[in-house]
């Protein structure tokens, strides 16, 4: 902060500067002879007099203000220090820099769907930019008031405003209630656009506005995972060797995911089995039917009682008596 004592020089600068910080107001302090204004990287310093801007002055450095600084100063130009006397000023110390800031609703947002007479209850999170455009106007509404504005002073602002934009442009650019995230960016540039037109009239203007992610409640998120899973796999004997091959994977532990992967492991054997049975009974059938109708030798090389090519009744002979067919 400096040091002020009887007729001592001193410093004028933001000395605990921090980057959360867009402006710092230096005041209540009279200005000696001799006294110098340091500007640091990404600063900016305006003498106030009276309320009323004197000057501002933004390239970093160290100044001595009787010979750099009051010059330059529009009402203050032919001010001399006397010996006991001093400059009451106050000096505007801004923050020139773009600040990142993340946001996220408070509540869930209640927005407007088909079918849902309350709406769908939607939480949103993100990041903005914000930085002090207009100088006059920060100084109008805000720094004439206040010793300092934090980036967390802007936040609530903006959080306090965002519940309407959130449902105004999603109504306007949300095709998908249920997939936002495809429209985000849309969504995003409207909400800025708004905030940026309201935050100026502060002097603060707002560069970006992202949205990283919309949160819904657990329920439609867990249909949602379901439905996007059976897309996915496509169908059930798809689903069977997914859930089998989590529940290897995962070893013998117990819980839901084990269970149904248990009970589609035990379907896929019981009808693996059934399979089996049925070819090897259809297998048979046709065995006993070839052995039937070929006349190949049941037993001991032992001839048909009837001929597979006429059904004349062979009575033990080798060829068949009306047709000539070889039986044995």
């Amino acid at each position: 902060m400096g040091l002020f004592s009887g007729q001592f020089a001193n410093v004028v600068e933001w000395q605990e500067y921090r980057d959360d910080m867009l402006f710092w107001k230096w005041s209540n302090k009279e200005i000696k002879k001799g006294s110098r204004l340091i500007i640091r990287p990404g600063q900016d310093a305006i003498f106030l007099y009276n309320g009323k801007v004197e000057g501002i002055f933004r390239d970093e450095g160290s100044y001595d203000i009787e010979s750099a600084i009051i010059p330059f100063l529009s009402t203050l130009k032919g001010f001399k220090f006397g010996f006991n006397s001093g400059l009451r000023a106050e000096v505007l110390f801004i923050n020139t820099k773009e600040v990142l800031v993340k946001w996220g609703t408070k509540n869930p947002v209640l927005i407007p769907a088909p079918g849902l007479p309350g709406g769908m209850p939607i939480r949103a999170f993100g990041t903005f930019t914000c930085k002090v455009a207009d100088y006059d106007a920060l100084i109008e509404k805000v720094a004439g008031i206040k010793q300092q504005y934090s980036v967390e002073d802007v936040r609530e602002r903006i959080i306090s405003m965002l519940d309407q934009l959130l449902m105004k442009w999603i109504a306007k650019e949300g095709k998908d209630m249920f997939n936002l995230q495809v429209n985000a960016d849309a969504i995003g540039r409207g909400i800025r656009e708004d905030l940026d037109m309201e935050m100026s009239k502060i002097g603060i203007s707002i560069a970006s506005f992202a949205i990283s992610s919309f949160n819904y409640p657990e329920s439609v998120q867990k249909m949602a995972e379901k439905a996007a899973a059976q897309s996915m796999i496509g169908d059930v004997g798809r689903f069977q060797q997914v859930a089998m091959g989590e529940a290897m994977a995962k070893g013998n532990g117990g819980g839901t995911a084990s269970d149904m992967a248990g009970m589609a492991m035990g379907m896929a054997m019981g009808q693996q089995m059934a399979a089996q049975m049925a070819q090897a009974m259809n297998g048979g059938a046709q065995t006993a039917g070839t052995a039937a109708g070929t006349g190949a030798p049941a037993g001991g090389g032992a001839a048909p009682n009837f001929c597979p090519n006429c059904g004349t009744k062979t009575n033990g002979a080798n060829f068949c008596p009306n047709c000539g067919q070889k039986l044995v």
